[in-house]
């Protein structure tokens, strides 16, 4: 039996972003830039290192989610809003490839 391919954070994040666009979901990303140095990094201001992914919003409904790999892990700051989000009633989601039935259950208003 063939191992199915990886999927990278980025693709990942594509085809979640197409998903909701096409649910009717506003989405808002910011992508990081290279610096002078050559760096990338994502312009923020204030204590944005970790802040989730993606913001979607539709009717009454606000997530906040964090896309990582099937693998990946959370990073402290990432863990960090989560907290603070969930403290606050923010609907915040961690979301990987192999949990693509429930994204598109979710984002279909066939979950919650």
């Amino acid at each position: 039996m063939l191992n199915p391919p990886k999927v990278t954070e980025a693709a990942f994040q594509r085809q979640v972003l197409a998903l909701a666009k096409l649910t009717g979901w506003r989405t808002a990303h910011f992508r990081p830039a290279m610096n002078a140095r050559g760096d990338w990094r994502t312009p923020v201001a204030g204590d944005g290192k970790g802040f989730p992914d993606l913001l979607l919003v539709r009717g009454g409904k606000l997530l906040a989610v964090e896309l990582k790999t099937d693998r990946g892990v959370l990073s402290p700051e990432q863990r960090e809003w989560r907290d603070a989000l969930q403290a606050a009633g923010v609907d915040w989601r961690l979301w990987r490839p192999r949990m693509w039935s429930e994204i598109e259950a979710t984002l279909k208003g066939e979950s919650s």
